[in-house]
């Protein structure tokens, strides 16, 4: 047997594009690079504000661009690489023009929020593979996203734990349909805590998560079960399911990482240790496996796996991702944007950690409703339910 056929190509090394290099996920990711140098190269780096960090990984990864952002720190940036041949980009616009550069084989969508849609879309269009750590970007635009796939014939290659999980356990599954997946969930820092907790519920228990390390908006996400919403939504699109077919489980342990049922009632996990650098890692190498040095699950030391139905009472933002699902068009974006707008002001202390949940519900049902929205309706949307969002946080 050819023994090429288990090893991706190495007589050129893929070139990356890291949206949101400075985050949690974009430094795991570049962690995976420089493990395997041999078979890839950074060819981009992006970040919002942190302009020292995104200095430093110039620096040491030398890539062809960079682009930060907020343009008040463009100056900072563009000195402290002026002796190095790395073309220095600010603004949005750079943002989205990035993406298309020849050269560029992968795009890692990691960048926060709604901000990751436009460089998304742009990248898919100039036919790069998506690695797609950007929750929102599926959440707000899903219909639109992956059609634009299908159009350009651009693979979406899913970096969260549980996508990336389902994913794997659908590798060589093709052709067999889905009976379910099942989204596992940690149940974040609030699992066991009642209502009149959670009345009282602070910034700093709640950015306390027991199983991962993220950045601070996905871990309030976590807490508030925001998250899992979101990944109930990003699955319908990536794994073309029913809503119906979506189920959540928590499974506190964070071993399996997510599962897919299928018509003859077999059940497949992917399991492992809490690691991102192993989705991201096989978000790049697909359908290849390759080393990581990572931590190895210990059989023998996990007594008990367990498994509970999530409270849809006390987590009401997984209800409404759910509602939001079911009535499509732009009420994702609409759940997405209010959610934004609510989590920013509880990382301020400006509301309540349950009052995140009531102000989202009044949006939703206060924003115009679109059936079919096009690119300029999610961006009008997006703007009118956080001018409502917001509104409602300032008279509370």
């Amino acid at each position: 047997m050819n023994n090429n056929t288990h090893h991706p190509d190495t007589s050129r090394k893929r070139q990356i594009a890291i949206l949101g290099s400075t985050g949690s996920i974009g430094t795991q990711a570049l962690q995976v690079i420089e493990e395997h140098s041999d078979l890839y190269e950074v060819y981009a780096l992006t970040a919002g504000n942190n302009v020292q960090l995104l200095i430093e990984q110039a620096r040491k990864f030398m890539p062809d661009v960079v682009v930060i952002a907020n343009e008040a720190h463009y100056r900072t940036l563009a000195d402290a690489l002026a002796s190095l041949p790395i073309k220095v980009y600010a603004g949005a616009d750079a943002l989205a023009d990035v993406v298309q550069a020849e050269p560029i084989d992968i795009v890692l969508a990691s960048m926060v929020g709604y901000a990751g849609l436009r460089p998304t879309m742009n990248a898919i269009r100039a036919g790069k593979a998506i690695a797609l750590a950007n929750k929102e970007t599926l959440v707000v635009a899903g219909e639109l996203v992956t059609q634009l796939a299908v159009e350009h014939r651009v693979p979406i290659l899913p970096v969260d734990s549980e996508h990336s999980a389902i994913f794997q356990c659908l590798a060589g599954e093709g052709h067999n349909p889905i009976e379910k997946l099942l989204l596992t969930a940690s149940g974040g820092p609030f699992r066991t805590w009642s209502m009149e907790q959670l009345q009282h519920a602070t910034r700093e228990q709640a950015l306390k998560h027991p199983n991962w390390d993220m950045g601070a908006k996905i871990t309030i996400d976590s807490a508030s079960m925001m998250n899992k919403g979101f990944e109930v939504i990003e699955a319908k699109w990536l794994f073309d399911v029913a809503p119906s077919q979506i189920e959540v489980v928590v499974h506190p342990q964070s071993v399996i990482h997510s599962m897919v049922q299928f018509a003859d009632g077999s059940v497949k996990a992917q399991l492992g240790t809490p690691d991102m650098r192993l989705p991201i890692q096989y978000a790049f190498s697909y359908p290849y496996r390759l080393p990581l040095t990572t931590e190895r699950l210990d059989f023998s030391s996990l007594s008990s796996l367990t498994f509970e139905q999530p409270d849809p009472v006390r987590f009401r933002n997984l209800a409404l991702s759910f509602e939001a699902l079911e009535r499509r068009g732009n009420m994702p974006c609409i759940l997405n944007a209010a959610n934004e707008v609510c989590v920013a002001a509880f990382l301020k202390e400006r509301i309540g950690f349950l009052q995140m949940s009531d102000i989202i519900e009044r949006t939703m049902q206060k924003v115009d409703f679109i059936k079919t929205p096009t690119y300029e309706d999610y961006v009008a949307t997006d703007a009118e339910a956080r001018r409502i969002a917001e509104e409602m946080i300032k008279t509370n």
